[in-house]
């Protein structure tokens, strides 16, 4: 398996920070190698902190985002103008680069409840958009980079500890979730494993424990940030806060 990198920073905000950078770095590696990049990019506090730094980082004009393709790792099956949809509270930074050339088109979002009956339709549905986005034979794009936040219990994107998952490459629902709201959509793990880069974002004393655990045991079914990995790299970025247990 690929080995871990450990980055530490001071608190949130510089963590933050540094992700953006990083970001966009990783971003116009993957335009000047292949003309296009493909990032999936998740929510929560961090997960947007970082999305309102690469808005607000003076090397995003570097970048041609016309030719950048942003993804979700999960969703909250709720209706499209709710404030819990991770798509709707990263419009900060979609609206910054609309001024630099951003195709709203490349911006997938992850279907809502008020266009589709159930979260499987949407999880197929965006099964199908991943699809039609990759090279011939495969499930879904090359991933350039794959952010994950984590909670408190280890989840990562919609998969939690003991609950939904498979074993399988694709897009699932999640029903009952032990995080509200009870319905999502989420990309399994066999997918986020298809990453070239996979960062695990982490701030806060309180994921400190599952971050210890994480390091020790894979345990994707217990565990589910254990078994996280990209292909070329796999970057734990986080807090001191985090990281007092390590």
């Amino acid at each position: 398996m690929i080995a871990r990198q450990i980055l530490i920073h001071e608190d949130p905000e510089a963590t933050a920070n540094a992700i953006a950078a990083r970001l966009i770095t990783s971003i116009a590696d993957a335009l000047a190698a292949r003309g296009v990049a493909h990032v999936v990019v998740t929510g929560g506090s961090l997960g947007i902190a970082a999305l309102e730094a690469v808005a607000a980082n003076p090397a995003k004009t570097s970048v041609n985002w016309s030719q950048v393709h942003f993804w979700w790792g999960d969703e909250r099956f709720v209706a499209t103008d709710s404030a819990d949809r991770n798509v709707l509270q990263a419009e900060a930074l979609f609206a910054a680069l609309d001024e630099l050339g951003l195709d709203r088109s490349t911006v997938h979002a992850m279907g809502a409840s008020d266009k589709y009956y159930t979260a499987e339709q949407a999880a197929e549905a965006y099964a199908a958009e991943l699809a039609a986005e990759a090279e011939q034979g495969a499930l879904n794009p090359a991933f350039d980079v794959l952010m994950l936040g984590m909670g408190p219990d280890s989840h990562v994107a919609s998969l939690f500890p003991n609950h939904t998952r498979s074993d399988q490459p694709g897009v699932i629902a999640v029903h009952d979730s032990p995080k509200p709201p009870p319905h999502r959509v989420t990309l399994t793990m066999g997918t986020i494993n298809t990453a070239k880069e996979v960062w695990l974002i982490v701030t806060g004393a309180d994921k400190a424990p599952a971050l210890a655990k994480a390091q020790h045991e894979i345990n994707e079914v217990a565990v589910p940030a254990s078994a996280v990995h990209g292909t070329e790299a796999t970057r734990w970025i986080i807090d001191r806060a985090a990281a007092t247990l390590l």
